[in-house]
């Protein structure tokens, strides 16, 4: 029995995956909704699906080429406190990033921000920004008095 695989099974397949199975685990598969049988019917949505997934990942990856573009034109500031030999006070987190960008119209999730060395010294520091499996983009944090 051929079925398609509507979500992830264990030793099996991936989802929209078409796999040969013993008719009665096909019957258990299509009866947990796991799967449904392949005919030429499913075939064609499962094509027409697999095209609508894929013309919406080309879109959000321009898109999120295009917040890439605005965030590595950008420099990030923020003031901080220091101490003797301008050593500054803790450091600055995602969070504080996430809430400057979207003050700037950019909303990020602070866990796309990746940052590798703790920012906690004067100057600029690049971070990193996972967009998109595809897209990564460098953002400029400056640290002033």
């Amino acid at each position: 029995m051929r079925v398609i695989l509507l979500e992830d099974v264990k030793k099996q397949g991936k989802k929209d995956d078409i796999i040969n199975v013993k008719d009665g685990y096909g019957l258990y598969l299509i009866n947990n909704k796991k799967a449904v049988l392949e005919t030429k019917e499913s075939s064609k949505v499962l094509m027409k699906q697999t095209q609508t997934r894929a013309l919406e990942e080309t879109l959000l990856i321009k898109e999120c080429e295009e917040v890439k573009k605005k965030l590595e034109k950008m420099v990030i500031k923020f003031k901080v406190k220091t101490g003797k030999n301008d050593q500054v006070f803790g450091q600055i987190s995602s969070k504080q990033i996430a809430e400057e960008l979207v003050k700037k119209g950019i909303d990020i999730d602070k866990k796309k921000i990746k940052i590798d060395v703790p920012i906690n010294s004067l100057g600029i520091t690049n971070v990193k920004i996972n967009l998109h499996k595809k897209v990564e983009a460098n953002l400029k944090v400056e640290l002033h008095k």
